[in-house]
């Protein structure tokens, strides 16, 4: 039987999951925990009192300096890092407060850099970036090497499930290279002041065959996104590749579905589904 742990209210979080043996059960109540966390110990199982009642928060963002003066880069900005395989997370949020990522840049509520990852019943909620599906483009894994630790730079594939989760943001809100499913979850766009979004921004290579599947959710927004302003998804890299199945889409959703990121060629390498195809959408990639 798995054993259980109940950390005091307003905890050193880091201390409990650097403590806990593997595959334990942490429990937490209610309160707001505003700490930046990494989860290394595997099989994990994190369980909060509800995601209005159990709230992890923090607020780094892209371009705040760091101790030696360097900018965090949109990687080390997470108030959540899961680094180890088989852990998972329910009922509680995960949350970046830093706003404003017009002049802050990228801001990362939850970071996965593991393989068999589940979520449910739980809220992500950021601006630009707020769900980061690790691992890395390869070409960022080389970049980085010296800046950010071995366990950011993981290269090998994983995968990740989440359900009736609500995820929140506005630019690229969901990206990566992961291959994760999205069951019966909200995604929510949120407004900032460059009145454009974007859900997902996938990275996957051409031998990734799965991507980001998005099945029977609901594409919502928040009272001030103007209609047609947010897009589906973008592809980060070539071939990203995303699915939307079954979903219920708003009138903020851009007729035009998908972009194909700035000025490059990817609508011509980019996967992007809808099952079924949407009536009256024009220029969708690959569709």
């Amino acid at each position: 039987m798995s054993p259980e742990l109940y950390p005091e209210p307003g905890c050193d979080l880091q201390r409990v999951f650097d403590a806990a043996p593997a595959g334990a059960v942490i429990r937490l109540g209610e309160g707001l925990w505003r700490q930046k966390t990494v989860i290394r110990t595997p099989n994990l199982t994190v369980v909060g009192a509800g995601a209005e009642k159990t709230r992890l928060v923090y607020g780094d963002y892209a371009l705040k300096p760091d101790e030696q003066g360097r900018e965090l880069n949109t990687f080390r900005t997470y108030t959540l890092a899961v680094c180890a395989d088989g852990v998972a997370l329910r009922s509680l949020s995960v949350v970046n407060d830093a706003l404003q990522p017009e002049t802050k840049g990228q801001e990362v509520a939850l970071s996965v850099y593991a393989d068999g990852f589940s979520m449910e019943d739980c809220v992500l909620s950021s601006t630009q970036d707020t769900l980061f599906l690790g691992p890395l483009p390869p070409d960022l894994i080389a970049r980085y090497e010296g800046f950010l630790p071995d366990e950011l730079r993981r290269d090998v594939p994983l995968h990740q499930r989440f359900a009736r989760c609500r995820i929140e943001g506005t630019v690229d809100f969901i990206f990566g290279c992961g291959e994760a499913v999205f069951t019966d979850c909200e995604l929510r766009s949120l407004r900032d002041a460059r009145n454009i979004g974007y859900l997902a921004a996938p990275a996957h290579s051409l031998s990734q065959e799965e991507g980001f599947l998005f099945e029977h959710c609901d594409l919502t927004c928040a009272q001030g996104v103007a209609p047609g302003s947010v897009y589906l998804a973008r592809p980060w890299r070539d071939y990203g590749l995303v699915r939307f199945q079954d979903c219920r889409c708003g009138a903020h959703i851009a007729p035009a579905g998908f972009d194909k990121w700035n000025d490059t060629h990817r609508d011509k390498t980019a996967r992007f589904y809808e099952t079924p195809p949407v009536p009256g959408r024009v220029g969708w990639i690959n569709r």
